[in-house]
């Protein structure tokens, strides 16, 4: 059996992301999902990971699996919601976005986010 087990490969993954080692965090996140591929911990964290290395395609994706192992993820709202807006989709990053700012009003990345979304939005 493999000794680095799901947690292991989750809190090595976090420590490369805290440190801005993306790319690294990836290759230990995407052994966690492998493990634990229904922990919305992990696929959030690797949705991150992606997100900070560039990956905008896999980076929604796995914030839409965390999203769909937990409805109330305000921080998994938020990234899909920002990478809706990377990809130009105003609209598709405002409910995103709305919803995270609701569930954290007093998150100021948020909040700076659902601006930048509204920003010549229409109705």
């Amino acid at each position: 059996m493999d000794d680095f087990t799901a947690y292991a490969a989750f809190q090595e993954g976090t420590r490369l992301l805290r440190s801005r080692n993306a790319h690294a965090a990836v290759v230990a996140l995407e052994r966690a999902r492998r493990l634990e591929p229904d922990k919305g911990s992990v696929r959030e964290a690797l949705a991150r990971a992606y997100f900070e290395s560039g990956r905008l395609d896999a980076a929604e994706a796995e914030f839409r699996a965390a999203l769909a192992l937990d409805p109330v993820n305000d921080y998994a709202h938020f990234g899909l919601g920002v990478c809706r807006l990377r990809a130009g989709d105003r609209a598709g990053a405002r409910g995103h976005l709305r919803q995270a700012t609701v569930m954290a009003p007093a998150n100021p990345d948020y909040r700076a986010a659902l601006a930048e979304a509204a920003d010549g939005a229409g109705p």
